[in-house]
């Protein structure tokens, strides 16, 4: 851990008891920072504008930056890394930290990813998690899998906070139409790195194919955006789709959150398609709209962020085993069909079920953020 020096002249002294935490955080403008945040003890900083960018953009963080942090010096109490560091230089992040801790900033940093989701070589990256796990002054990350991986690695304990809610409470969730067939469906979104969409692709349409076989009304939907980052892998799911009567492609823009809902409402059974990665937004969302997943065995801990029958495993490449995940999914007690009143219904237990949750993790964020300030000034 860094070593916490004399404080910056421009800093001031946390006075936690009596006002609200002021904490910047990378980013500020996300769902997740936003649910975690949702405290009258807490004040998260607006992300600062991205030059040449428009309103809204925090990427790249102008927040993660020595001068910038010098300069804001008196207008926070600590820094909260989640996100957005991957594009950084060897001791980049490094030096933010030493800035954070000269003007009397502790440092949280929460684990989202053991195994970067946008990168698909890893080594830089796990520099950089040895430069922010070991100078960090407290660890969050969200399963006790991760924990596990990080004291295993580093030998350093992470408080274990669960993924919050990312379901906008804006958000009216749809009454979509009902449908005699069953649908499974993948979301291949912009075919990042971790994606392996020809053979998740595959192995659906097989598992699709055994179902159907057994008299089974299944069909299978593939989304993917207009706009990818491999050419080449859209183009083979695309002939693997045209040779399938039981595969139907949906390629769009990127969905707004009305849409996205509706998107995903509309189904039975949600695969995650990822070959490397440690946690799931996707499958958080999943879980809010009452959709059950499955998810890659093996791969990241996406198994543990909710360990009850609407999260089931399949092996990658093994349409058998997907077909099984499909089986117990469809017919485990409390799952519910698209369109159903029982959807609708499980989806407002889910919300009110999150509003619980949702109000512990926030207090678990408050408690992180007490105690790093209470050490620093002890």
């Amino acid at each position: 851990m860094q070593s916490i020096v004399t404080p910056h002249p421009g800093a001031r002294v946390a006075e936690p008891s009596t006002r609200p935490i002021r904490v910047v955080s990378v980013p500020a403008a996300h769902p997740y920072v936003r649910r975690i945040s949702a405290s009258t003890e807490i004040e998260v900083l607006s992300d600062p504008p991205v030059a040449g960018a428009p309103a809204g953009v925090w990427w790249p963080p102008v927040a993660l930056d020595p001068a910038w942090i010098r300069a804001h010096a008196a207008e926070a109490d600590l820094l909260h890394i989640h996100f957005g560091t991957e594009s950084f230089p060897p001791g980049y992040v490094t030096a933010c930290l030493v800035a954070a801790h000269e003007v009397g900033w502790p440092v949280v940093y929460t684990v989202h990813d053991l195994e970067h989701p946008q990168l698909e070589e890893q080594a830089a990256y796990d520099d950089q998690l040895d430069e922010l796990v070991r100078g960090a002054d407290a660890l969050v990350t969200l399963t006790q899998g991760a924990a596990d991986g990080i004291r295993e690695r580093w030998g350093r304990d992470a408080t274990v906070i669960r993924h919050p809610s990312l379901l906008s409470d804006e958000v009216r969730v749809p009454a979509v139409l009902a449908s005699a067939e069953i649908r499974v469906g993948v979301h291949l979104k912009d075919l990042r790195p971790n994606v392996d969409a020809v053979g998740t692709v595959t192995t659906l349409l097989e598992a699709v194919g055994r179902l159907r076989a057994r008299g089974t009304a299944v069909v299978a939907e593939v989304r993917l955006h207009h706009s990818v980052r491999d050419p080449d892998a859209r183009d083979a799911v695309r002939r693997l789709v045209g040779a399938s009567d039981a595969d139907l492609l949906i390629e769009h823009e990127r969905l707004d959150d009305d849409g996205l809902a509706i998107a995903l409402s509309w189904l039975d059974v949600c695969v995650l398609p990822y070959r490397h990665g440690t946690h799931s937004g996707w499958l958080e969302l999943c879980w809010d709209l009452a959709v059950p997943v499955a998810v890659p065995d093996g791969v990241g801990e996406y198994a543990e962020q909710h360990a009850d029958d609407t999260v089931v495993a399949y092996r990658p490449g093994d349409a058998a085993s997907l077909e099984r995940a499909f089986d117990d999914l469809v017919q485990v007690e409390g799952t519910t069909r698209p369109g159903s009143p029982d959807r609708l219904t499980a989806v407002a237990e889910r919300r009110s079920r999150r509003a619980t949750t949702d109000a512990d993790g926030v207090a678990a964020h408050v408690a992180v953020y007490r105690r790093v300030l209470a050490e620093q000034a002890s």
